[in-house]
Parts: C-alpha cells; structure tokens; sequence
C-alpha cells in the first residue's frame, strides 16, 4: 500500500513510498483509514529536501477509520467500530505525567503519524498497538453515529483548544477573549469562546485571512477580526474590550511580537494560554508579566476528558467541523493539499486513501 512519509532528521521533506499492511499483533488492533487532516506540523515539512536519506515516520496524525482487525487479546474493541485516534502510540506509563492521565506530556510520549512513527493516517491501514491501549484506555474513541469520518479526523485542533480555554484557563462567562492566530486552532478556538460564554471574541489575523478565514471565524461566532499588519493590535482590542473586560490571550500564532501583543493588552491578573510554537526568541521585556500579577500557561494537547467533552458537543451539534473541512482529495493529490493551505486557500484538507493497490 502507499504512504506519505517523512524523511530526513532537520527538517526533512516528503516521498510517497510503498509499505505492507501492519501485521496485527495479539493486543493490537487494525484499522481502515478512512480520512486523515493535514495539519500545520504537517505542512512545515511540504516543499524542503530531505537532510539524510533516512525514514523518519509515516506522517497524517488527525485521523479516523473503522477497525477491520483485532488481536486475539482485544475485548475492549470488536471489528466494525468507527473509531477515532488521540494519535498516542506511546507513553512510559510510570511518569507523573502518565499517573495523571496527562499521556501527551509525558517525556517518552510518541505520536502516530507524527515523528519517529511506523504507523500514520496518511495510508490505507493503521495499526493501534496495544501496548497503548493496556496504559490509556482512551487512545481510540468510538465515533458517535451522527458524525462522519471527516468530522472526527480533526477532533485533534478541537480538542486542542477546548482544553486551552475550557480547563487551562479560569476564563468566566461574561469577560472578553482575545485569540492570535487565525489557523485552525484560532478560527476552531472561537467556537469554544463562544460556548464559553464571552462577550467580545476578538480574532487576531495576517494578510488573506479576510478572504476565507475571517468569514468562517464570524460565522462561528467571532465579534470582531483584525489585520496585525492594518492595524494597531493592541489600541484596538482594548477599543473593543475595554480595560476590564479582558482577562484572557490565546495565542495560537507562535509569534514573540504575539507574546508582547497579548501582555501589553491585558488586565491585572489577566492569564495568556499559549498554545502556538516558533522558534523565534522574545527580544523584549516582561517586567509587566510581574507588575500587572499576569499568568502566562504553556499548553499542550488535550486528556481524556476533553475528548469525552469535545465529542459529546460535536454530536449534540454545539460545535461545527464541518465549515472549516474546505477541500477533500485523494491522497494522490497530497501536494495539492499542501499548496492550498500554504496559499492560505484552505482551511483543513481532507485527504481520502484512493490507490488501487492491485495494481
């Protein structure tokens, strides 16, 4: 079967290559893929060489699929079942991390489809190892019959975000929120705002958000939009929120001119949740950090009750999915993927296993 497959240590690139099926151990279980997201840790890796001629992983870590074989241990799960994976395939087990249930924190923690991994969404067959699902129960989840397979291959950002603001976060009903970054994450970060109840949803974006971006984020709930490079970001939030209102920055970008952004905005005792990454380092002060009593929280991932949480509303239809799922493509058509959302023409492509293996 094909698979799209990173290779390379730093920062390495992309080859479509051939594989066998996983072979399906005792307590392992297999899975059909039947649609896998592109992320943004997907798309850093689109258009570079490869550094060393060397396999890293099997790449496509949003994924969804039915099961179409389990080991002769398995009890917990049964052929049939649609299923959707919190990409976790490994874990120590032993560290405070794992004692919590936190698994995504823990130092040895490896995910499917993302480095280091045999076994990707980005293929027609998965395997699940058990060795997984003895420590986390809650590595896989059954997809609920009113969604489809598209909509839970990208329960990973939803998740993100959900436990950003909803459990990271001493966010109340009533204050505003400001998010940076108008992503995935960003734009799916809106919608939890605004279940949570805020009043202001300010989405902070580039240039070209306006043209897609900006109106899905308005649609899902977002009060106001602004462009970082039109606008003064700061002067305008706090036109909008006032300087009472706003208690919380989730910044999605990655970005240090974000971090100075959101700090220079806040109230006293105002929290950043600062789920974007970037190499680039902070070339300002943070005094106001200590002054203003503010609270900056690293975050990373989701834990099982977000999932419970997250797939409860998605099903219940308090949450859309489907609006930011912008382009769905064969898995052959993988760099038109890529390019779209690169161009900023996609939200989230969905590429779908189209190879005739028989071939």
């Amino acid at each position: 079967m094909k698979a799209l497959a990173r290779y390379g240590i730093k920062p390495g690139g992309y080859r479509m290559i051939d594989i066998p099926v996983p072979e399906c151990g005792d307590n392992d279980i297999l899975i059909e893929v039947k649609a896998a997201g592109i992320c943004g840790s997907d798309r850093k890796h689109y258009g570079i060489e490869a550094d060393v001629d060397q396999f890293n992983s099997v790449r496509g870590h949003e994924f969804s699929g039915i099961i179409v074989k389990t080991g002769k241990n398995v009890v917990d799960w049964k052929v049939g079942q649609r299923i959707v994976s919190d990409n976790t395939s490994h874990v120590c087990g032993t560290c405070p991390s794992c004692d919590a249930g936190d698994f995504i924190t823990c130092p040895e923690h490896v995910n499917l489809g993302l480095d280091h991994s045999p076994y990707g969404g980005f293929t027609k067959y998965c395997l699940i190892p058990g060795e997984i699902l003895a420590i986390h129960k809650h590595a896989i989840w059954e997809i609920p019959e009113n969604v489809s397979y598209e909509e839970a291959a990208i329960m990973d950002p939803i998740c993100n975000v959900y436990q950003a603001i909803a459990q990271r976060s001493s966010f109340l009903p009533g204050q505003d929120i400001v998010i940076i970054g108008a992503g995935p994450l960003g734009i799916l970060a809106v919608q939890i705002a605004r279940i949570m109840g805020a009043v202001n949803i300010v989405l902070v974006g580039r240039p070209g958000d306006e043209n897609l971006r900006f109106p899905i984020a308005r649609k899902f709930g977002a009060t106001h939009t602004i462009d970082s490079k039109a606008e003064d970001v700061v002067k305008r939030c706090l036109e909008i929120c006032g300087r009472d209102n706003l208690g919380l920055v989730v910044e999605c970008s990655g970005s240090a001119i974000a971090m100075q952004q959101a700090i220079a905005m806040l109230r006293p005792n105002g929290q950043i949740i600062r789920v974007g990454k970037s190499t680039q380092h902070l070339d300002f002060s943070i005094n106001d950090v200590s002054s203003k009593a503010l609270s900056i929280i690293g975050h990373a991932g989701y834990d099982s009750i977000t999932w419970r949480n997250a797939l409860r509303l998605l099903a219940a239809g308090k949450i859309d999915l489907k609006s930011i799922i912008t382009h769905e493509l064969g898995l052959s058509q993988w760099e038109k993927g890529f390019e779209l959302m690169a161009k900023k023409e996609a939200i989230k492509v969905i590429l779908h296993y189209d190879y005739d293996d028989e071939e």
